[in-house]
């Protein structure tokens, strides 16, 4: 089933007077459980397409279904639910509110969902989602007494907090060491392999070889769309990095390393 179908897509722009197009007629679309890159370089398009995908843009023209809504004729309201329950974000600089513990960071979803106001265990599910990540003994930390690693785990758990239908990540090793960058993509392999949908935009090819498929944006238009054939593994390559050490924390937990 597919849960993201975009068809003829097209985003356009006035900057100073010119007519910027900055999706030309976009189709695309990622059935449940595809790890998908998304790559291409600047003014190609990813930034748009990332808005829509996430729902915080609309288009000009074209029809986005996301998880079987037709979003291009929604409502704020609904566009709004859509994002809230639909779609969870992770971002290059994390985005945790600094004076609140990780906990109530991955909580705070939860208080805006029509899922969290009919669960009575919002604290519990958060707590879960942190467990996942492998920081069930950082609940109480607040964002300065983690790692940037840490950080952006505290964001894919609160990404994922709502069970959402595909988690959208811009770019979230950018701010990460290549050792760091590793334990993210290796969360984000083992959250895969568990049947989570994921979109990420990058503009390495180097992190796009952890994925399951790379389609490359030019000028506003799909000009490639490939599985990755020989796939990387997060959790191998680290343990290289670490002079042949077995994977620590969630990473050897999670691939039996």
């Amino acid at each position: 089933m597919a849960v993201i179908e975009l068809q003829g897509i097209k985003r356009h722009y006035k900057l100073e007077g010119i007519m910027v197009r900055a999706l030309r007629g976009l189709d695309f679309s990622a059935e449940a459980g595809e790890f998908v890159s998304v790559m291409g370089p600047s003014g190609s398009g990813k930034s748009t397409l990332m808005n829509i995908l996430g729902c915080l843009d609309k288009p000009d023209e074209g029809i986005y279904r996301l998880d079987g809504i037709e979003t291009s004729s929604s409502d704020s309201d609904t566009f709004a639910f859509i994002r809230n329950q639909k779609i969870g974000f992770v971002f290059q600089a994390f985005n945790l509110l600094a004076r609140t513990t990780a906990l109530e960071n991955v909580e705070l979803p939860l208080f805006y969902s029509r899922r969290g106001k009919g669960s009575r265990y919002p604290r519990e599910r958060a707590a879960a989602a942190l467990q996942e990540v492998g920081l069930g003994d950082r609940l109480n930390h607040l964002p300065s007494q983690l790692s940037g690693g840490q950080q952006q785990r505290v964001a894919i758990a609160r990404a994922m907090v709502t069970d959402p239908a595909f988690i959208l990540a811009d770019e979230p090793t950018g701010n990460l060491d290549t050792e760091m960058s590793l334990e993210i993509m290796g969360l984000f392999q083992n959250l895969n392999n568990q049947g989570k949908t994921i979109v990420m935009v990058t503009h390495e090819p180097e992190l796009a070889a952890y994925t399951k498929r790379v389609i490359t944006l030019r000028d506003g238009e799909l000009v490639s769309d490939m599985p990755v054939t020989e796939r990387q593994n997060a959790a191998e390559d680290l343990a290289k990095r670490r002079g042949g050490m077995k994977p620590e924390g969630v990473l050897s937990r999670e691939f039996g390393a």
